[in-house]
């Protein structure tokens, strides 16, 4: 059975760097198993022209595999939605015209991983969406942790009172254990990685553009340090120039990423918005940080709180209203694997009778002999984390947890 394509470019980067005769010769780094053909196949339908998420999903419905796209008549392309006879014709020739060999040499020469959709590091929380990017092109590295992450967006134009909350805010979550996840863009992006950054935790940005194409160029600097602390990533391959409208298409993997989305200061008609749009689409928690009612850049977020998004003043507002994981993660390794990202902000007692709690009905007296603390001690702490939703109180003296 091949590698993946994934396996594949991991083994290209891990391998010794050639010395200019080998290059020359064109040997690679690494003995390795070509990718299998599906894959690559698939990796050609994602480089196509003209072929966004929501259209290849619907081929792969009609046709199966991209094989079968690629062998299909023109005729038989057009009558899938959305298919028109220029697009047809440029499917049929994709073999001879889409150069995947270019792309997967500029990941290998660049440090790039590539994820697709079969990968198991491909982040889960994409995989729920309706239109997940087939492929990822990722500088730095995504971790299981980062399951556990927020977005926070906003203007490119903020005060700063913006931009003082977009780093406070960043920097407290990142903390407490929680990935910040971002478009690098001038403004509240930028804000919201550096408050990331200089906590020492971890962040993601999500570029419209190729990574090996960053926008705005003065954040170069910026993406670098992202890439030693989580992962400059995008859809788009490594080349792929900033576009206009591939940044409202990113939107949906910055808010895809997250178990919410902090809005900090948007004007009425921002790209932020339809992040939070994209949000509320994919279930996410929506959040916004109210502003001077005065201030043009507070009319996005006073909309949202409006409309039902959660008012946040501090990290607490934000950990206390997300739900549960789909999957437990650990941010150490060995460390305790956290259920709801609300746990991330208790104290060591706190956390100790937490684990005493099974999801099964545990009784009182268990947890108190098992806690090795004074029975004070543990009830008050049993109602603190009741009151933080981790733990349910049953009849007859017992716990379960959440």
């Amino acid at each position: 059975m091949g590698r993946s394509l994934g396996d594949f470019l991991r083994l290209l980067k891990s391998g010794r760097k050639m010395n200019s005769s080998q290059a020359d010769s064109g040997e690679r780094p690494v003995d390795f198993s070509p990718p299998d053909e599906a894959t690559l196949e698939l990796f050609r339908l994602h480089l196509a022209e003209g072929v966004g998420p929501l259209l290849r999903k619907e081929l792969l419905n009609r046709f199966e595999t991209a094989e079968a796209i690629f062998d299909a008549a023109p005729d038989e392309l057009r009558r899938v939605p959305g298919i028109g006879p220029t697009l047809a014709q440029r499917l049929a020739l994709a073999r001879e015209e889409v150069d995947i060999e270019r792309e997967l040499d500029l990941c290998r020469k660049h440090g790039i991983s590539l994820l697709s959709e079969r990968d198991a590091a491909y982040p889960r929380m994409l995989r729920e969406l309706p239109d997940p990017p087939g492929f990822l092109f990722v500088r730095g590295e995504i971790l299981p942790r980062d399951a556990i992450a927020v977005a926070i967006v906003g203007t490119r134009h903020p005060t700063r009172y913006g931009l003082k909350t977009a780093k406070r805010l960043a920097a407290g979550l990142a903390r407490q254990g929680v990935t910040i996840v971002s478009g690098l863009a001038r403004g509240i992006d930028a804000a919201a990685h550096q408050g990331a950054l200089e906590a020492g935790g971890r962040t993601l940005a999500v570029l419209g553009s190729g990574v090996l194409n960053v926008f705005p160029p003065e954040h170069d600097e910026l993406a670098e340090s992202v890439v030693r602390q989580g992962a400059v990533l995008s859809e788009s391959p490594p080349e792929f120039p900033p576009i206009r409208g591939a940044f409202p298409q990113r939107n949906r993997i910055i808010s895809g990423l997250t178990c919410g989305v902090i809005i900090v200061e948007a004007a009425q008609r921002s790209g932020a918005l339809i992040t939070a749009r994209l949000a509320m689409e994919q279930n996410r928690e929506v959040f916004a940080v109210p502003g001077q009612i005065d201030c043009r850049m507070a009319a996005g977020p006073h909309r949202l709180i409006r409309d039902g998004a959660k008012l946040v003043e501090s990290i607490d507002d934000v950990l206390e209203e997300l739900g549960p994981l789909v999957e437990s993660v650990s941010i150490e390794e060995g460390g305790p694997p956290v259920r709801r990202p609300s746990e991330l902000s208790l104290n060591e007692i706190e956390q100790k009778i937490l684990a005493l709690v099974e999801t099964e009905p545990t009784p009182v007296d268990r947890i108190i002999s098992h806690s090795g603390l004074a029975v004070p001690r543990v009830l008050s702490t049993l109602n603190v984390l009741e009151r933080n939703r981790l733990v349910e109180r049953l009849s007859g003296a017992m716990f379960v947890r959440k």
